[in-house]
């Protein structure tokens, strides 16, 4: 059998995202982002065989705790034991199996296990912060993990992040790897934070906080929240470093 050709194979088209949906790549408030923001136009570059062919990871390199952040370790980490769980969608609302997700976060006194994370907040010997899974044929996913703190760093006076974990998901093949944040429901930190303020539409940035799910909680063990990750379409989730079509 000949091996297939863009020529015989209909490649995907993918609806853009509305505007404002991504934060810009310069955002004024992120001071960062003046430093590393592209300084050239972009190219936009259409879906070629290799997205729609290349591998994804499948289950059997996965560890059995991967998605257990509180059980990779001899000892119990510190802090609220939480369940975080949700969907990966495309833009038509279908599920996305077999997909891998990675989470990672600060521990419960919002410090990372990094050697350039050095404020005073406690280290936890037992928490990592790392975890990965494969959605099931639903596109469900569900780790165990621990309630991040809120930290320090030194992009404004007195700036101070919201309680969040990283997300990085994949679409139909291991080219196709977008980041977004997770955030808790009514922080009291959201209004100072320009990473999730950079933002541009309220409904959009809204998608970016969880929701508690008491139905899915664990009595005497794990509170739950709920946070559904969609790739494209007007409920797309907000990706970082989103590229603008051109």
């Amino acid at each position: 059998m000949a091996a297939p050709t863009s020529d015989r194979l209909i490649l995907p088209r993918y609806r853009r995202d509305p505007e404002g949906t991504h934060p810009p790549l310069d955002s004024a408030g992120y001071r960062s982002t003046s430093l590393r923001h592209p300084q050239q136009p972009l190219v936009l570059l259409p879906q070629q065989l290799t997205e729609v062919t290349g591998p994804l990871l499948g289950p059997g390199r996965l560890g059995e705790l991967d998605n257990d952040l509180t059980r990779q370790h001899a000892g119990e980490p510190v802090g609220q034991r939480i369940i975080v769980h949700g969907r990966l969608l495309d833009g038509d609302g279908r599920p996305i199996p077999d997909s891998l997700v990675e989470v990672w976060q600060a521990n419960a006194s919002g410090r990372y296990k990094h050697i350039v994370d050095n404020w005073p907040g406690a280290l936890d010997p037992n928490f990592d912060g790392l975890g990965r899974t494969i959605t099931d044929d639903q596109g469900h996913y569900e780790f165990t993990t621990i309630r991040p703190g809120a930290y320090p760093w030194k992009n404004h006076d007195n700036a101070w992040r919201p309680a969040h974990i990283h997300f990085s998901v994949f679409g139909a093949a291991f080219t196709q790897r977008l980041v977004t944040q997770m955030y808790f429901p009514d922080d009291p930190l959201f209004y100072q934070d320009p990473i999730f303020n950079s933002v541009p539409d309220e409904k959009a940035r809204q998608r970016m906080i969880s929701r508690y799910d008491h139905s899915h909680t664990v009595e005497s063990w794990a509170l739950a929240f709920e946070f559904d990750i969609v790739v494209r379409g007007r409920e797309a989730s907000v990706f970082e470093n989103e590229e603008e079509d051109t």
